[in-house]
């Protein structure tokens, strides 16, 4: 038996899972206490600046207290027979630590300190940071940056790095080590600080063994010079590695044997395809949640425009794994769902005993392609691929007095859905074909969303079979950490799961979308554009009158 842990952002969920067929014998949940701290610090009335996303690492040690010995208990598995536990976190979340490895927002010192706390992937407040980086990069003529689609993230390290460094150096100066959450939760169970070669590549600007020189480094900021050496270079671990064994004070707080093998960190959403058997070239897997993540292996180096990045050995070794992304999909259904349905519909979801997606959902399934006159751009979180872009906000064009919610949710599906067609349009193009399209993630429980998305991209989706695919990739890792499989791919082959072909295109469907998706992408285009586009200058008024 393995374990598999996936922190979300949200909640942490643990499941035990047989080695020899991938059977999940049990989960639990734990959320979060304190969730996304984006408001004020815990204890404090200050509020935070605008698109601050933090959390406590207190949170995540919970999980490992409460989830692992509740799945555990629930699976009447004997601690005895399980021989590995495996991890996997969102990123690019990221915290500042000591030496040792403790969360400087656990110091005494630095508790009312936002910039001590761990950054949530979606903290977009270094924006800023972000475009300097950029800025610099492309002056310089950085050989790196076409590895990124021409742009790094304000959701990676060194925006957030940099972010901390302009507006509290002391800080900056106090963290020893700059990691992710993926690799400090590893730390913490197995007592070796690690560095995996998903996070590294991905969010941390590794490519061809190296990180971005101290020259380019100092451009930034004086004082970012010896960043990488001093805060961030470690030597990297590959997928699947075995890290460390379980620790004492690890093993008291799982319920589970000291000594078994810990897997190297990894991606919530990389360390999915193992589970979703998506680890051949070709197969894209978009993991469908709060945000979707697409990722897929290649045997062929391409610049793909707006990807999020190419990375060897990125999900399984031996590849070149490709990463884009969507920063918001269920986030947008849910503030819609959230902020702008009426009390008549929370009555009607109410009485018939569903959720209001699901009275939504049904509204909106017998619409007809187009009827509602709407298109929207999904950019409520700001877009990740292919424009790059976290100052950018969502637009709902074609609104009537006669529009109705159900009308509104449907084109939110929509541009989802455009949205992800918009990324395997540019991998197609840059000639990393896409032969297959597979979905996990929360969202593949409901069959209108899914409908839509095989209307829209005009193939079969596969879709993973477990409710829990991070956690069961997770799993998987951990069995090959420890050795009951040589490697990735014979460990995803018997544990994995996936549904194929389990939604068809409706041809006719597919030829309407193609209309409304011809009117998404000139929108795209026009209120995409950087610098002092409209969406821009809504964003920065809006930053300037919000108090901070």
């Amino acid at each position: 038996m393995v374990i598999g842990v996936d922190f979300g952002t949200l909640s942490g969920r643990a499941v035990v899972v047989r080695v020899s067929d991938g059977a999940e014998l049990a989960s639990a949940v734990c959320p979060y206490k304190h969730g996304v701290i984006s408001q004020t610090l815990p204890g404090s009335t200050r509020r935070l600046p605008p698109d601050t996303a933090l959390q406590l690492p207190e949170d995540y040690r919970e999980v490992l207290r409460r989830a692992v010995p509740e799945a555990l208990a629930a699976s009447g598995v004997a601690p005895d027979q399980v021989i590995g536990i495996g991890t996997d976190f969102t990123a690019c979340t990221v915290l500042p630590v000591t030496a040792e490895g403790t969360p400087l927002c656990e110091l005494p010192d630095y508790t009312d300190r936002p910039h001590a706390y761990p950054k949530l992937w979606k903290h977009h407040a270094a924006q800023p940071e972000a475009d300097l980086v950029n800025q610099v990069a492309r002056e310089r003529g950085e050989r790196w940056l076409a590895r990124y689609g021409g742009r790094i993230s304000s959701e990676w390290e060194f925006a957030k790095a940099l972010q901390v460094l302009r507006e509290d150096p002391e800080i900056y100066e106090r963290t020893d080590r700059w990691i992710e959450a993926a690799d400090w939760i590893v730390w913490e169970l197995c007592g070796r600080e690690t560095r995996n070669v998903c996070t590294a590549g991905y969010k941390g600007i590794h490519q061809d063994g190296a990180w971005p020189d101290r020259g380019y480094l100092a451009a930034l900021h004086p004082d970012f010079a010896g960043f990488v050496e001093d805060k961030l270079a470690h030597p990297l671990s590959q997928l699947g590695g075995r890290a460390g064994g379980l620790t004492s004070r690890a093993a008291e707080w799982t319920g589970l044997p000291e000594g078994i093998a810990v897997a190297v960190g990894n991606v919530d959403a990389h360390v999915t395809a193992a589970a979703a058997r998506t680890v051949a070239p070709g197969q894209m897997l978009a993991v469908m949640g709060t945000s979707t993540c697409h990722v897929m292996n290649s045997d062929v180096l391409a610049e793909v425009p707006g990807m999020c990045g190419v990375v060897r050995d990125g999900i399984v070794p031996g590849l070149w794994g490709y990463e884009a992304g969507q920063s918001g999909v269920g986030d947008i259904f849910g503030w819609f769902a959230d902020t702008s349905v009426p009390d008549d519909y929370v009555r009607q979801a109410g009485e018939l005993g569903v959720s209001i997606h699901d009275l939504l959902s049904a509204k909106a399934a017998g619409q007809p392609v187009g009827g509602h006159g709407l298109v929207a751009l999904d950019w409520h979180s700001g877009n990740r691929s292919v424009l790059v872009d976290h100052d950018l906000s969502g637009v709902i064009a074609g609104l009537t007095l006669a529009t109705r919610p159900e009308e509104i949710y449907r084109a939110l599906v929509e541009a989802t859905a455009f949205g992800a067609r918009t990324i395997v349009d540019a991998f197609d193009a840059s000639g990393v074909t896409v032969t297959e399209f597979t979905v996990a993630g929360g969202l593949v429980r409901n069959p209108f969303v899914m409908q839509v998305y095989a209307d829209v991209l005009r193939r079969p989706l596969n879709t993973i079979v477990s409710d829990q695919g991070p956690a069961l990739g997770a799993a998987i890792h951990a069995a090959v950490a420890a050795g009951a499989y040589p490697d990735i791919h014979a460990a995803s082959a018997a544990m994995g799961r996936v549904r194929e072909a389990a939604v068809l295109p409706d041809p006719e469907r597919a030829d309407a979308y193609d209309e409304l998706y011809a009117i998404y992408t000139d929108l795209h285009d026009h209120f995409g554009r950087g610098g002092d586009g409209a969406l821009h200058r809504l964003r920065r008024i809006r930053n300037r009158v919000t108090p901070g």
